[in-house]
């Protein structure tokens, strides 16, 4: 019956119907089919410990609408009786449009699997906006590849051209191509990773936040951020404190009446060391502290206090506690820490 109806109308009319009819049920059945083949996929996920696969159908949710539509419009397209050069010029642009979506989805889903993939494995390369743009071109460049390709476009001719308009962009773009070759040497050679606390050779010093393909971000305690380009931080001389390991070593040094018994001084600073090792956050509680005595000062004999931390900002809180605790059990125990006096004797006139 609605066969009959339709041929009541002109063929363009029924063409139009005809598609739009071929659209909608391609487009249903391409949902339908989508949601049920996701929900498989979500029950096979939940049931590994994997979350490659998680990161894969949430891809493949945000890409399946578009592709339906995609497809739905391909198969309305061959209702129509359009000249030859028109129906191609659609197909192809359906073609540019799908692969462009799958271009972007798959430069996503690169960005996201090599971050898990640096969070799951200890030795892997570290994860900066770096190397997650440059996953992204890559991908990029390939689809556009692609897309030339399916155009009917010669890719050989423009490798020729970028090849000979390489070495001109390269001359132009001196200093940005030295930042970016800078910045992916730090990542590689994993001297600087982004959460490191370093201190660079003209004082500055911070957490490293980010190593772009330009500059890398600092954020110094203060909470201020320091911006260094790329090649001069490769060129610098850098302090990281994390490397190789986050523990260190936590000096304070401290001076003691020449009058001092060395061997109770030496027994209540490393008791006192101890407390603060187990009880203060930051502290390792399995290291014994210990000192040296190394300096016959000018007025008190002088030595250095060995405590340890978990990493760089925790010694601020364990000298804190350290140096509060000692001096109460120093006058406890009668031990002094003497200080300097000076006398002035004024002539008589």
């Amino acid at each position: 019956m609605a066969l009959e109806y339709l041929t009541q109308f002109p063929p363009w009319i029924q063409q139009i119907a005809f598609s739009l009819v071929a659209f909608l049920m391609v487009y249903l059945v391409g949902q339908l089919a989508s949601r049920i083949l996701c929900r498989r996929l979500s029950m096979l996920a939940e049931k590994t410990s994997w979350q490659w696969d998680d990161l894969l159908i949430r891809a493949l949710r945000k890409g399946i609408p578009l592709w339906s539509v995609l497809l739905a419009a391909y198969v309305s397209v061959g209702f129509w009786s359009l000249p030859a050069h028109l129906m191609d010029a659609l197909v192809r642009a359906i073609y540019v449009l799908a692969c462009i979506s799958v271009t972007f989805i798959a430069a996503g889903l690169a960005s996201d699997l090599i971050v898990l993939y640096s969070s799951q494995f200890q030795h892997a390369m570290p994860v900066t906006s770096l190397t997650r743009h440059i996953a992204k071109i890559t991908i990029v460049v390939l689809g556009l590849l692609m897309i030339l390709h399916g155009m009917g476009i010669s890719i050989t001719p423009l490798l020729t051209a970028l090849g000979v308009g390489g070495l001109a962009v390269a001359l132009a773009l001196q200093d940005t191509l030295s930042n970016v070759f800078s910045g992916f040497y730090l990542t590689m050679a994993r001297s600087v990773r982004v959460g490191d606390y370093i201190k660079l050779e003209s004082g500055e010093e911070g957490y490293v936040e980010d190593i772009g393909w330009r500059a890398t971000k600092i954020r110094m305690l203060p909470n201020n951020m320091v911006v260094v380009p790329n090649n001069k931080l490769g060129s610098a001389l850098i302090t990281n404190y994390y490397l190789p390991d986050k523990e260190l070593a936590v000096l304070v040094n401290i001076g003691v009446d020449y009058g001092s018994n060395l061997e109770q001084v030496e027994r209540v600073t490393c008791e006192v060391g101890k407390e603060v090792m187990r009880s203060v956050t930051g502290g390792i509680p399995e290291f014994d502290p210990f000192i040296r005595y190394h300096t016959f000062g000018e007025y008190s004999i002088d030595f250095t206090v060995i405590l340890r931390g978990k990493e760089f900002v925790d010694q601020y809180l364990i000298k804190h506690e350290f140096v509060k605790r000692l001096h109460l059990r120093y006058q406890q125990e009668g031990i002094t820490i003497p200080f300097p006096v000076r006398t002035i004797r004024q002539a008589a006139e």
